[in-house]
C-alpha cells in the first residue's frame, strides 16, 4: 500500500481529523525542507497527531499497511535524520505541546515531545528553577527531537546531555503499542534501563511522545568573560584552573579559533570586536551558582590575574551587564550563521579526549590544507566537554559546488584522525543519513552487530525512520 491510497488516507483522517492529514504541496513544504539544504524530503503525506493515542493509532495503521514513518519535531536537525523519502509518511509531533506536570519539590517537569525547548526553559524559570539544556535552535527545536538525538549544547560541562536530563519516557513502539515509562524516579534498578534505548536512537526504535525531565536550582549569579589565548593547550590549562578556582562552578567553556571569531564580527548584525587585537584562539568562560553567598566576579578576576601571569591569556573582557553578556554569547552562537557568507562549508561535529584536542586540530588543519590548499578551518565548540565543531570554509574565491563535492573525501580524512585518537564522529548532532556510511566504516563490527540486532528486535519490519542510523 502507498501513502496515497484512498483507504489509507481515510484511515489516517479518521484518527487525527482531515485538517491534520496534509497532502497539498504548499502544506507539505515546511516538513520537506532540511536545515542545511543537503537533502530534500519527498513524502506526499504528513500527519499531525494531537495526542499519544493518536500517534499510536497512526503508527499502527502505517505498520499494518507497511508504510514507513519518519518522525519529525522542530526539523532543526543537521544530519538529515528527519528527511523523508518517497513512499514514507512524515509524523509531525508539534501538536503534542503540553506540559503535563511540573513538580518543584521533586525538581521535575513532564512534557510532551512537541514542546519547544525555549518554552520548557521558560516554564522552569517561572517556577524559580532551571532546565539547563540550551542550544542555538532552542526557539524552534522540540524536546522530543532533543532526546531522540541526545542533544548536547552549551551546558553539558555542568549538567550533561539530554540523556542525563531525562528520568523517564513515554514511547510509541513500531507496532503501535505505548510504552509507559514516565517514571520520575532517580533510582530504579528493576532490570534494563529501557529509556536509554530510545534516547539518541533518532526515532529508529520508537517514537518519543513525552518525557520526565530534571530541573535544577536556578543560578542567582553568573560571571562571563571572553579571553584571548595563544593555543588550545593554554585553553585546556585555563579550563583546569577555572574548575579548581571556582569550586567547579564552570557552566560553560567555549572555544573559537581566530577565523570563527573574525567571521562572527564581520557578518553578525550589530556585532563588535570584543578584543583589541586578533587572536589565534578565544575562550568564552561562564561561571554560575545558585548560592547567594558565593559571588563569582572576584573569583573570575582572580582567575584571570593568575592566567595573565602564567602567560595563558593575553587579553580579555569581562561582561559588565546582561547586554554585554548577551553580546559575547551572540558571537559564539552566531558562528554557524556567520560562516554562510564565506561560501561553502564542510562541517564536522566531533568529540575527543581533552588531552588529544590540540594535537588533533594541528593534524587536521595540516591534512585538510594538503587536500585543499587555502581551506579555512572555522573551529569552535564546547571545549569543556571535548566537543568541537570542526567546520571548513572554502578557500577565498573558490568554486562553492566544486568544494562541497569533496565533502565525503575530506570528512573521511577528518574522521580517521578523530577515531585514531579515541574520539567520536558525532558528538551531539547524531547520525541521521549523513553519517550512516561513516558509522559503518568506523564503528567496531560488534557494536554495529548489536545495533542491528536491536533494530530488528524493536522494528522488525523497518517501519520507523528507515535508512537512518543503521540500514
Amino acid at each position: 500500500m502507498t501513502p496515497q491510497d484512498p483507504a489509507f488516507l481515510e484511515r489516517l483522517k479518521g484518527i487525527v481529523g482531515p485538517a491534520h492529514v496534509l497532502t497539498e504541496p504548499a502544506d507539505l513544504a515546511p516538513f520537506l525542507a532540511e536545515e542545511r539544504g543537503r537533502y530534500q524530503g519527498a513524502a506526499t503525506v504528513a500527519v499531525r497527531p494531537g495526542s499519544t493515542e493518536e500517534v499510536a493509532a497512526v503508527v499502527a495503521a502505517c505498520a499494518e499497511a507497511q508504510v514507513p514513518v519518519v518522525p519529525q519535531g522542530g526539523n532543526t536537525g543537521l544530519v538529515g535524520g528527519a528527511v523523508s523519502e518517497a513512499g514514507e509518511v512524515v509524523l509531525a509531533l508539534g501538536r503534542l505541546n503540553r506540559i503535563r506536570a511540573l513538580d518543584p519539590a521533586a525538581h521535575t517537569l513532564t512534557a510532551e515531545a512537541g514542546c519547544i525547548l525555549a518554552d520548557l526553559q521558560g516554564a522552569a524559570e517561572d517556577a524559580g528553577l532551571l532546565f539547563p539544556l540550551s542550544l542555538g535552535a532552542e526557539g524552534s527545536c522540540q524536546i522530543g527531537g532533543n532526546l531522540a538525538s541526545n542533544a548536547g549544547g552549551l551546558n553539558v560541562l555542568r549538567y550533561g546531555t539530554a540523556r542525563d536530563l531525562c528520568l523517564g519516557l513515554e514511547v510509541v513502539l513500531a507496532d503501535g503499542r505505548i510504552w509507559h515509562g514516565l517514571s520520575g524516579l532517580t533510582k530504579d534498578n528493576t532490570g534494563y534501563a529501557l529509556k536509554h534505548l530510545f534516547i539518541g536512537a533518532e526515532g529508529t526504535l520508537g517514537i518519543i511522545t513525552a518525557a520526565v525531565l530534571k530541573l535544577f536550582p536556578r543560578p542567582t549569579e553568573s560571571a562571563t568573560a571572553l579571553l584571548a589565548v595563544p593555543d588550545l593547550t593554554a585553553a585546556l590549562d585555563l579550563l583546569g584552573r577555572a574548575r579548581a578556582r571556582s569550586g567547579d562552578s564552570v557552566s560553560a567553556f567555549e572555544v573559537m579559533n581566530g577565523f570563527s571569531l573574525e567571521v562572527a564580527v564581520r557578518h553578525l548584525p550589530g556585532a563588535r570586536a570584543p578584543l583589541e587585537e586578533p587572536t589565534p584562539w578565544a575562550v568564552l568562560v561562564e561561571l554560575a551558582t545558585s548560592r547567594p553567598d558565593a559571588p563569582l566576579r572576584p573569583v573570575l578576576e582572580t582567575l584571570l590575574e593568575e592566567a595573565f601571569e602564567a602567560g595563558l591569556v593575553s587579553d580579555g573582557v569581562i561582561a559588565e551587564s546582561l547586554d554585554q553578556r548577551a553580546a559575547l554569547w551572540n558571537l559564539r552562537e552566531g558562528i554557524p550563521e556567520a560562516q554562510k557568507p564565506e561560501g561553502g562549508s564542510i562541517k564536522h561535529d566531533v568529540s575527543l579526549p581533552l588531552a588529544a584536542i590540540p594535537e588533533f586540530v594541528a593534524a587536521a588543519d595540516a591534512a585538510v590544507d594538503a587536500l585543499v590548499p587555502g581551506i579555512r578551518p572555522c573551529t569552535f565548540g564546547h571545549l569543556g566537554d571535548g566537543n568541537l565543531h570542526y567546520n571548513l570554509s572554502q578557500p577565498a574565491g573558490a568554486d562553492k559546488d566544486a568544494f562541497l563535492a569533496r565533502w565525503e573525501e575530506i570528512s573521511a580524512r577528518v574522521h580517521d584522525l578523530v577515531v585514531e585518537r579515541g574520539g567520536s564522529i558525532s558528538a551531539e548532532h547524531g547520525i541521521g543519513q549523513l553519517k550512516v556510511a561513516e558509522l559503518e566504516r568506523l564503528k567496531p563490527a560488534l557494536d554495529m552487530d548489536l545495533m542491528h540486532r536491536l533494530k530488528k528486535a524493536l522494528d522488525p519490519d523497518r517501519v520507523l525512520n528507515p535508512g537512518k542510523v543503521v540500514r
